[in-house]
């Protein structure tokens, strides 16, 4: 049985307590007269503090705690989130893990770290927030985070890069079974590129990485948000993965520039 949604809509964002691309959505969207779910695992203090950032501006703001990993979390946050708001109409997936790991210090505990995290997580959050959309009539939009470089994987990250390459099978599979489900569904993914830096990133090794794009473009997390905000306005598109990277990764460098 489906259910009408009502009033603003709704956006929850995993991974979006801390000041990273997340919480440039999240605050994006606030813009944008949505309500905001921010999702935190530990940083309830920037959580805390981003929440009432977003009420400044208007907003109605909440967080909600979880560890995405986990089965039994997940459903208590969306669970929290449908009380709270009474609907999710999108749902975009940032929380992840990005270790550096050297091949003679790969272990089957740390592959099974990074894939709980960013690929069962994301499977955990789109299947609980997908049950939401089905019963609502006007469905909703899914936006998962892959990552530019699973075509073109560099050393040390073995563990990551297998956890971020199962996200296209993932997306285009939960887009055929949500939508057969509510043909209002869609579900997208986005494979960023060096759209914000690190923290205490130098200006010179800044320079390098936007060198490395073919628009010699970076740390933009603003243009992730516009991505997102394309695909859920774009109501004719689903099962897609679109590289927001500033062509880093159809960019071959000269020598120079390799890293």
């Amino acid at each position: 049985m489906s259910v009408e949604t009502i009033g603003q809509p709704v956006l929850l964002v995993t991974g979006s307590g801390k000041k990273r691309v997340g919480n440039v959505v999240a605050e994006h969207f606030a813009g944008l007269g949505y309500r905001i779910a921010l999702h935190y695992r530990t940083s309830e203090a920037e959580a805390r503090e981003s929440r009432e950032h977003l009420k400044s501006l208007g907003c109605k703001c909440e967080i909600f705690q979880a560890d995405v990993s986990r089965e039994a979390d997940v459903q208590r946050m969306v669970k929290s989130v449908v009380d709270h708001f009474g609907q999710i109409d999108v749902l975009v997936t940032t929380a992840s893990i990005w270790t550096k790991t050297r091949w003679e210090e790969i272990t089957v505990e740390e592959i099974q770290k990074q894939f709980a995290v960013n690929t069962l997580g994301t499977y955990l959050c789109a299947r609980e927030v997908g049950n939401v959309m089905i019963s609502q009539s006007s469905g909703g939009s899914i936006v998962t985070v892959g990552d530019w470089a699973i075509e073109r994987p560099y050393l040390d990250h073995l563990p990551y890069f297998i956890s971020k390459g199962s996200i296209p099978a993932l997306t285009r599979v939960l887009a055929c079974e949500l939508a057969e489900r509510n043909p209002n569904i869609r579900v997208n993914c986005i494979h960023p590129g060096p759209i914000l830096f690190p923290d205490g990133l130098s200006e010179e090794e800044g320079n390098q990485l936007r060198e490395l794009t073919l628009l010699k473009k970076g740390n933009c997390p603003e243009m992730f948000a516009r991505a997102v905000e394309g695909f859920v306005q774009n109501q004719f598109i689903t099962g897609t993965c679109l590289p927001v990277d500033g062509g880093r990764s159809m960019h071959v460098p000269s020598e120079k520039h390799r890293q």
